[in-house]
């Protein structure tokens, strides 16, 4: 809510204040783009300068400068006259033009100024000062608006709204009010009086904390609460024992969205079904969680589960798609329309659009106000199940610039050089790189790790994040300690999304938080090459149907003009072969191959295949909740009478190159189960219909379950209606079935020898080879002599051909055999693999990864 005041006129009706090209970067300088025999300044209240002026003169950006701020390093430099330094302080709270006149005094150019530099500078000490919510009994509350004219505390109860003055601290620019016992559990705002750029005028913004810890129903106002009130704590929360911690190299992880979870479990009592209870229920995903921990999987990735902005979090405020869909064609475009007519008020969204950073989403809560315990209560049932918790923060945008804005205009979100909010991120892009929205950052994540006990931390799109900023979540939670703090913080792991594109790519702002900028570090990234090369193709392909080595291009040609001549899909598949070991190498840079190129020289898409230092720098996946389901993957690349049964073998193959790699394993919900979203891409907004994750077999995969959203789908339907309106690529439970039991395999056989976690790039340089393979073939041998108590080695075979193959075994002493887990899988197929002592050879039958021990 915005009331609005004055903050003087202009008197020249030409110049363009609606941007801000002028950069205030400390006390001392400010970098425009001009020239600098004009005369310049910054004047206060107007054009006019009719509350003072700021005179500057041409200097030149130091080194630390251009290092701080390199996008600004072409700039010319304005320095503040050392005889109006006494004015910056007042002059940030108003409104500041930069002004360029010629020597008679015309003026020539005027813009607004960005002011986030100065602030850091000027207000350095804020940085430690104590923020947000405090004290068990005794409430204090801070709030730093440094440019704000007045902050008020409005107090919500039931006789109504109070409003309290509070205290600025002039070093810090904190403002702060100290209450009594009767104000815990009572709702409040801020009242913010500040010069609005966008408004042009003083306003007063009615907002809500930045460091809330509760909030009411929809985010509207925020709820003063201790987290450690008993009431906010399921039984036995604070005697909570987890599961062993490992670290990431040793980590297998499961994404998973707490709606989809258990929405379609009719296990599932129906009020619990979609909220965070449901993970304290002895139900069919429940079991199925506790199956998964028992194989080895290690941690419970939950997709956005913090205050978000795009679902009622009351029920009554929701509208689902009308019933009856199951009943329509299975390639109907009827579906996506009845989902789309109540995408914006039903009960389904990923939740990648931020309200408030600390504080539970209400909507996966039975009721808004329960959320705090419930949410507790879901961590203490998956570290039960054997399960460690990782939570998926976004902290790089918020859902709009009315969240953190209105707080300090111009601060918190990053501006373009002409001061527009970068929206490269999908919405109102933050600048982590400013002092105060980096600290946001990091005490945000303290509260989780403290209060909430969550294990691990993935961050959206954390290219757009500075590495200073992500080391210093490191440091922080490495400080936490059980004695103190109740959690061990040095055993939460860190991963994320590093790419590197927007307006900060190629370190354009700061050195970033990507795939190579953090090797060295044990911040995990994905690595997207080896998922790439095993599904084909790229994301953004116009024809899905491109092939790689895990989707026929060894030897199951699709017939679609996009894979080429039969030349072009051998060096295809060449290339993709190395793409795939170097990921199992955990895509050490400095891995040599067997061709001699290290993992730095080969090519993907222009930058260097492998790019991580360790193992605890990569995380490994070849499907997530972005784009199509792995099996929605294949369904569009494998050719279309492939037998299911072949289908379900090509997607164990394909689980299996994340899954036995070193780094961290990742896989997508369901994806052990063949999980289809119905060939959707991007279902953030699909509802629960294309979204649905089902844990009875009877019920199906979810393919066919409609043409896609025609948003983000719509070129893709042709290729997408023959294949959903085929009935021979809706799996039936035996299908299901065998894909569940071959995964489990797979991470018992991880878990099962050190030689998929080798923990180092020295080791892994030492131990792991490739033997030379035929083509459609890789294979993998770990010398674990020493290192392993039963087997002295342990080779993979990953034979993506349709026929078998004779692969060569590394001379060595000892018995070779099947590993024990595949010796005795129901998989009759993969018994048939086969080791012949004369020869030394292999057998590995079609379509097939089998696992050999040497003892």
């Amino acid at each position: 809510m915005t009331t609005a005041g004055t903050a003087g006129g202009d008197s020249i009706n030409h110049a363009d204040l609606s941007k801000a090209r002028a950069h205030w970067i400390d006390r001392d300088t400010v970098a425009w783009q001009v020239e600098p025999e004009h005369r310049h300044s910054l004047a206060l209240g107007g054009l006019d300068g009719d509350l003072g002026v700021i005179r500057l003169s041409p200097g030149s950006l130091s080194e630390e400068q251009r290092r701080k701020w390199p996008h600004l390093a072409g700039f010319q430099a304005l320095k503040v006259d050392p005889r109006d330094a006494g004015l910056v302080r007042e002059a940030l709270r108003g409104r500041v033009v930069a002004v360029a006149r010629d020597s008679e005094g015309t003026p020539l150019a005027a813009t607004g100024v960005q002011i986030p530099g100065v602030l850091d500078d000027l207000y350095a000490k804020a940085a430690t000062a104590a923020l947000g919510p405090s004290g068990r009994v005794v409430p204090r509350l801070a709030l730093w608006a440094p440019t704000a004219r007045k902050v008020e505390l409005a107090l919500y109860g039931g006789r109504g709204r109070t409003v309290r003055r509070m205290r600025r601290d002039d070093e810090t620019g904190v403002w702060s009010v100290r209450g009594s016992p009767s104000w815990m559990g009572r709702e409040y705002t801020y009242l913010v009086t500040v010069y609005s750029p966008a408004a042009g005028e003083i306003v007063t913004n009615e907002v809500t904390d930045p460091y809330s810890l509760a909030v009411t129903a929809d985010g509207v106002r925020s709820r003063l609460v201790s987290l450690d009130a008993a009431a906010l704590k399921p039984p036995g929360w604070d005697r909570l024992v987890k599961p062993a911690a490992v670290p990431l190299h040793r980590a297998s992880i499961y994404e998973l969205h707490v709606r989809d979870f258990s929405a379609s479990d009719a296990s599932v009592p129906e009020a619990r079904r979609g909220t965070y209870t449901a993970f304290r229920c002895d139900s069919a995903g429940m079991r199925e969680l506790r199956a998964l921990a028992r194989d080895g999987l290690t941690h419970v990735h939950l997709l956005p589960v913090f205050d978000l902005a795009t679902v009622p979090e009351r029920r009554a405020d929701r509208t689902e798609p009308e019933g009856g869909l199951a009943a329509l064609p299975p390639d109907s475009e009827r579906q996506q329309e009845s989902v789309a007519r109540t995408a914006a008020t039903d009960s389904f969204n990923w939740g990648y659009d931020p309200l408030h950073y600390t504080v539970p989403e209400g909507s996966y809560a039975t009721e808004p106000d329960r959320r705090i315990a419930e949410f507790r209560g879901m961590v203490a049932g998956l570290n039960r199940a054997g399960l460690r918790v990782v939570m998926d923060v976004v902290y790089n945008h918020t859902h709009s610039t009315g969240v953190l804005d209105p707080i300090v205009p111009g601060y918190y979100h990053r501006l373009l050089d002409d001061g527009t909010v970068a929206t490269s991120t999908c919405c109102a892009g933050t600048a982590p790189e400013h002092t105060m929205m980096g600290r946001l950052v990091v005490d945000s994540i303290v509260t989780w790790a403290r209060h909430y006990k969550i294990d691990g931390f993935r961050f959206d799109l954390m290219g757009h994040h500075p590495k200073a900023n992500l080391l210093a979540v490191r440091h922080a939670l490495d400080a936490l300690t059980p004695d103190k703090d109740g959690v061990d913080g040095r055993s939460i792991i860190l991963y994320g999304e590093g790419w590197d594109f927007g307006e900060v790519a190629g370190g354009a702002r700061f050195e970033q938080a990507t795939q190579a900028g953090l090797a060295g570090t044990g911040i995990g990234t994905f690595n997207d090459r080896l998922r790439d090369a095993v599904r084909g193709g790229g994301p953004f392909d116009a024809d899905p149907r491109v092939q790689g080595f895990g989707s026929g291009l060894a030897g199951a040609p699709n017939g679609s003009p996009a894979n080429g001549t039969p030349e072009q899909r051998r060096d295809r598949l060449a290339g993709y072969g190395d793409l795939i070991r170097i990921g199992l190498t955990g895509s050490l840079r400095d891995y040599v191959l067997p061709s001699g190129r290290k993992g730095s020289e080969v090519s993907y898409n222009g930058s260097p295949a492998g790019y991580a230092a360790g193992p605890d720098d990569v995380v490994t996946y070849v499907d997530a909740h972005d784009n199509e389901t792995l099996y929605d993957a294949l369904a569009y690349k494998l050719p279309r009478d492939t037998p299911m049964a072949d289908r379900v073998r090509m997607q164990a193959l394909s689980l299996a190159m994340a899954v036995l790699a070193q780094g961290a394993a990742f896989v997508h919900a369901g994806s052990e189960r063949l999980r289809s979203k119905s060939l959707d891409r991007n279902s953030y907004d699909s509802g629960d219909w294309f979204n649905r994750l089902l844990w009875d077999c009877a019920d199906g995969n979810g393919f066919g379950a409609g043409l896609p959203p025609k948003a983000g789908n719509e070129d893709r339907w042709p290729y997408a209606r023959p294949l959903l309106a085929d009935p021979a690529l809706r799996p039936d439970c035996a299908a299901i079935n065998a894909c569940r039991a071959r995964f489990g395999e797979l991470l018992r056989i991880r878990a099962s020898s050190p030689a998929f976690a080798l923990g180092s790039a020295a080791e892994i340089r030492r131990r792991l080879s490739f033997p030379a393979s035929a083509e459609g073939v890789i294979a993998l041998h770990v010398d674990t002599a020493g290192l392993d108590p039963r087997w002295t080695s342990v080779t993979v075979v990953f034979n993506a051909t349709p026929s078998a193959c004779a692969q060569a075994m590394p001379e060595s002493a000892g018995t070779v055999a099947l590993h024990p887990v595949q010796a005795v899988s129901d998989d009759p197929v993969v018994r048939e693999s086969a080791f012949d002592p004369a020869t030394g050879t292999l057998t590995v039958p079609a379509r097939t990864v089998a696992v050999f021990v040497r003892s």
